[in-house]
């Protein structure tokens, strides 16, 4: 039973039936009202003119309206936007906009991750058939807790611990306020739950902003367009499967092909070892044709040498999977760093010999401390970190 009501963003139609129901209101209200939010973006009560006077001012004083505020963008060179948001309790958050030109052979322009929810490409082919100017397909890579209690040696998201979990109403608001930030040309293709935070340790409220994000009625991204990572939670990577049937992409932070090594990167590891994660992986529900994406960040002297990439490709050997490379990106609290270029090459060359689809992660918006593990608690005191174990 919840102890605190719902809060208005995070209603699905049926909730919001139920409760306009007792007040009186028509039937068609509570459509009317989850589209003004989720597919309109509109948060005002006030704004919504075809509701009658007596259910906005309801609304208000139900407490509808912005769930978070931009704070400052951060704009990369390459295009990538790093907004830092302000919460209602006065906490912070990243996430990022990854625009990347749509259209054949656009594979090449994108991250793994953003690749790995893009198997169809049918929409943006007849565009060009018709000879329709290309869009500009974005990413977006969303937070779910602030902070993070996974201690991975890699991330600065877990610099400071777990401060608090995000409510559904926060993970989804940082959908619609992307949306509404989109410029000239673009349209929102895709949502990874990679940013700050571990989503399946925050499960409710994570699997509550699925919902509300591939709703019909409100912004209706498939559910081949969305993927949530996880740094192998077994219990919850079950639970996701069940729940949604497979349909939602997983991305599984591996990191190693054995415990010693990925207990030292991951202390997670040692409460679910690699043998139950990969039984878990195996028991995922996954539709036909669609594969798991399988994060590997590469660090210098620690799990880079060909002889890992060997068990690596045993380890999977029967999974439908695709591999990212992610040569890790610099972090403040870490001296660790990413091998040499002809190191990640001849890491990537073993698996793609083996007979794996193997990606390497083309850096994105690292200028602003937007990629992959770079993004942090606004204010947390890094505390260096030289050697794992």
């Amino acid at each position: 039973m919840r102890s605190t009501p719902l809060h208005p963003v995070a209603r699905l139609p049926e909730e919001w039936s139920a409760s306009l129901a007792a007040r009186g209101e028509r039937s068609f209200t509570a459509k009317q009202v989850f589209q003004w939010i989720h597919r309109r973006g509109v948060l005002d009560p006030a704004a919504m003119t075809n509701l009658p006077a007596r259910l906005r001012e309801h609304l208000a004083a139900e407490g509808l309206g912005e769930v978070l505020t931009p704070e400052r963008v951060h704009r990369s060179e390459d295009g990538t936007r790093k907004l830092l948001l302000r919460l209602r309790d006065g906490a912070t958050i990243e996430t990022v906009l990854l625009p990347s030109v749509s259209g054949p052979g656009s594979h090449a322009q994108l991250d793994a991750d953003a690749a790995a929810a893009l198997d169809d490409d049918e929409d943006d082919d007849a565009a060009a058939e018709a000879g329709a100017a290309p869009r500009v397909r974005v990413t977006q890579c969303i937070s779910t807790q602030v902070g993070c209690a996974m201690g991975c040696g890699f991330c600065a998201s877990g610099v400071a611990g777990l401060k608090r979990h995000l409510g559904a109403e926060e993970i989804a608001g940082q959908v619609l306020l992307g949306r509404a930030m989109l410029e000239e040309g673009e349209e929102l293709r895709n949502v990874v739950y990679m940013g700050m935070g571990e989503p399946l340790h925050n499960y409710e409220a994570t699997a509550r902003s699925l919902r509300l994000l591939t709703h019909p009625e409100g912004i209706n991204l498939s559910t081949r367009r969305v993927t949530v990572s996880t740094s192998g939670l077994v219990p919850e990577i079950a639970r996701l499967g069940a729940d949604f049937g497979g349909q939602i992409a997983l991305a599984i932070s591996l990191h190693a092909a054995d415990d010693e090594t990925r207990s030292a990167l991951m202390p997670i590891n040692r409460k679910h070892p690699l043998d139950e994660l990969l039984a878990a992986l195996r028991a995922y529900p996954l539709p036909r044709r669609r594969r798991i994406t399988i994060e590997y960040t590469l660090v210098a002297g620690q799990n880079d040498d060909p002889a890992e990439a060997r068990r690596l490709a045993k380890l999977l050997r029967g999974l439908p999977v695709k591999i990212n490379l992610i040569p890790m990106n610099p972090i403040e609290a870490s001296s660790l760093g990413p091998p040499a270029q002809e190191r990640v090459a001849a890491f990537q060359e073993v698996l793609t010999q083996a007979g794996y689809s193997c990606f390497v992660r083309r850096r994105r918006g690292d200028d602003v401390s937007a990629a992959c593990g770079q993004l942090v608690l606004l204010g947390a005191k890094p505390k260096v970190r030289r050697a794992l174990g």
